[in-house]
C-alpha cells in the first residue's frame, strides 16, 4: 500500500476520517432541523466526495459551473441546482441538460435574465417538465447578488417566469456570514437569511405565484441556525473539508480540517528564521481570507507530516513555487530552524480557503494515518 512517504510534493491530501465526520455532522444537523441538504460540490469538484455526501442522506447537489453540472449528471447525479446567475450564452446548454433528463434548476435576479429564459422556453416549445426550473435569487445580506425581499421587482420577475411555466421558488446565499464574529452573530445572521428568504417566498405566493422551493445556505448559517421554519432545503459546501476561515469563525477547529497540502522543506534562511518549502501559492492559492480575522494565518497553518498542528508556525509568505514558513514570534521564537526542520522534512499546511486551494490540484491523495488509501480525481473548468 502507498504511504505518505511515497508521495511527491506538493500534494493535496484528504484526511478520510475527518472528511467522513464533517459529512456526518452536517447531515445530522439538517436532519434535526427537518430540511433537505443539497450540498454545494464546488469545494471538492470530486465524484467520490459527492457520492459520500449522497450516501449520508443528501438530496440533490448544487454546482457553480455548467461543467460541474455536466460532469456530475454524466456520473448519475440528476437533481442539480446551478447556483450562479445564468449567462445568456449558457441557456442552450442548460436546456440541453434538461432534454437529457437532468432535473436542473437555474438562478436569475433580473427581468432581462428572466425574459431570456422565457423566450428560450417559447423557442424550444418545451413541454411540461422539459425545461429548467428557475429560482429567483434573493439578497438577504447586501453581500452580492439578488433581489431585495420587499422589492416590486421580485413580483415582476416572478410573473414573467410564472407565465412561462418556469418559476420554482427562491434561493439565497448569506455570504455576509463569513464576516460574523461569535456564535450569537452567526445565529442572528442565520435567522436573517431564513426570515428574508421566507418573506420573499410569501410575497410570491400572495401574488398567486408558485413557490415550492425555499433554498438557503452557507456553511456557517447552516451549522448555527436554531430553526428553519419555511425553508425546504439548505445548500452548504465548504463544510465537507472545512478550512482556516471556518476555524476563525468558530465553525470548526483546525483539527477538523480535512484538506491539507503536503510539502517538503527545501532550504533555510537561518538569520530570518525562515524555512523554505516547495509549497508556494501555486499549491496553496493566493487566498488570504484569514487576514480580516482576529488571527491571520498567512497562507496556511503548518502541521507535521502526521497532521498535528505546530503551534505558532504559518506559511507567512509565498512565491509561485516557494512557501516561506515562519514562527509568529519572529526569528528569536523560531530558534534553530535547520535543526528543527532539516532539509527533506515533510509538512502539511492547512488552507485558508479550501475551495481555492483544492482548485490548484488535479487530484486528492486520500489518507488514513500514514496510509494513502486512494487517489480521487477532481476537475476544473466552466
Amino acid at each position: 500500500m502507498t504511504q505518505l512517504a511515497d508521495l511527491d510534493t506538493p500534494a493535496a491530501l484528504l484526511d478520510a476520517p475527518r472528511l467522513d465526520r464533517a459529512i456526518g455532522r452536517m447531515q445530522q444537523r439538517m436532519d434535526t432541523l427537518g430540511v433537505a441538504l443539497r450540498p454545494h460540490v464546488k469545494t471538492a469538484k470530486c465524484l467520490e466526495v459527492a457520492r459520500r455526501q449522497r450516501a449520508a442522506g443528501a438530496r440533490g447537489i448544487t454546482v457553480s459551473t455548467l461543467k460541474e453540472a455536466q460532469e456530475f449528471f454524466a456520473a448519475g447525479f440528476d437533481d442539480i441546482t446551478y447556483a450562479v446567475g445564468l449567462a445568456p450564452q449558457r441557456i442552450g446548454a442548460a436546456f440541453d441538460l434538461v432534454r437529457r433528463g437532468c432535473r436542473l434548476k437555474v438562478v436569475v435576479d433580473s427581468l432581462a435574465a428572466a425574459a431570456a429564459l422565457a423566450e428560450a422556453a417559447r423557442r424550444e416549445d418545451a413541454s411540461e417538465g422539459l425545461r429548467p426550473e428557475v429560482l429567483v435569487e434573493i439578497d438577504t445580506d447586501g453581500h452580492r447578488a439578488g433581489v431585495a425581499p420587499e422589492a416590486p421587482l421580485l413580483i415582476e420577475i416572478g410573473r414573467m417566469l410564472g407565465d412561462a411555466g418556469l418559476l420554482a421558488g427562491v434561493m439565497t446565499h448569506c455570504g455576509a456570514s463569513y464576516e460574523c464574529r461569535g456564535a450569537a452573530a452567526l445565529e442572528a445572521m442565520a435567522e436573517q437569511e431564513r426570515a428574508r428568504c421566507v418573506r420573499a417566498a410569501e410575497r410570491l405566493r400572495e401574488a398567486g405565484l408558485p413557490c415550492p422551493i425555499v433554498s438557503v445556505g452557507s456553511t456557517p448559517t447552516a451549522l448555527f441556525a436554531r430553526s428553519l421554519p419555511g425553508v425546504t432545503e439548505v445548500r452548504a459546501g465548504v463544510y465537507v473539508f472545512y478550512d482556516l476561515v471556518m476555524a476563525g469563525l468558530g465553525v470548526c477547529a483546525p483539527e477538523d480540517i480535512a484538506l491539507s497540502i503536503l510539502s517538503t522543506v527545501i532550504g533555510h534562511q537561518p538569520d530570518r528564521g525562515w524555512v523554505l518549502t516547495d509549497g508556494g501559492w501555486m499549491a496553496m492559492s493566493r487566498d488570504r481570507g484569514t487576514q480580516a480575522q482576529a488571527l491571520d494565518q498567512g497562507y496556511g497553518l503548518v502541521c507535521d507530516e502526521a497532521g498535528g498542528v505546530l503551534e505558532g508556525w504559518i506559511v507567512n509568505q509565498a512565491n509561485q513555487e516557494h512557501g516561506i514558513v515562519e514562527h509568529r514570534g519572529g526569528p528569536a521564537a523560531a530558534g534553530d530552524v535547520q535543526r528543527r526542520f532539516p532539509i527533506g522534512t515533510r509538512l502539511r499546511v492547512l488552507p485558508n480557503h479550501a475551495c481555492a486551494t483544492a482548485a490548484q490540484h488535479a487530484d486528492y491523495a486520500v489518507v488514513e494515518g500514514q496510509a494513502v488509501k486512494a487517489r480521487w480525481p477532481r476537475f476544473s473548468g466552466w
